[in-house]
């Protein structure tokens, strides 16, 4: 199955580093949480707005792999795309890039939950728009 995939750009902070000048590895999940929230802003809705209508999407899961380190002041290349829509599922995969070189690759595995944790199914709304993104004509 092809995909459309969404790109973020991040450019690394002081505060991203480690003292030995490379990003510390707990600070990915972040980067990858800021490229989907900015996915989120760019189909339309935001997790808040979400939120406020009694969709939370909890992560289950989070698989990283590391490739290569990214220094301060590197501009990164955040890919983000769809690896699962279905029911109350939502999964999606990532890259981070600098230029050619692969950085990290990952997966992030969410259910859809009212505020009481109770298992909803994806809002239609969200799944219209995420399709968007697994379309098999896709470029």
């Amino acid at each position: 199955m092809k995909f459309k995939i969404y790109s973020h750009l991040h450019r690394v902070t002081y505060g991203d580093c480690t003292q030995g000048n490379h990003v510390y590895y707990g600070r990915y999940p972040y980067l990858l949480e800021e490229a989907r929230g900015e996915f989120f802003r760019y189909l339309g809705t935001t997790f808040h707005d979400y939120h406020k209508k009694g969709y939370l999407f909890p992560i289950s899961e989070v698989q990283l792999k590391y490739f290569a380190p990214a220094k301060y002041d590197d501009e990164l290349t955040i890919e983000c795309f769809i690896t699962i829509l279905k029911g109350a599922r939502l999964g999606f995969g990532y890259r981070i890039k600098k230029g050619s070189v692969n950085i990290l690759e990952g997966e992030t595995l969410h259910g859809c939950t009212d505020s009481k944790n109770k298992v909803k199914r994806l809002p239609n709304q969200l799944k219209d728009r995420l399709n968007s993104f697994i379309n098999d004509k896709a470029s």
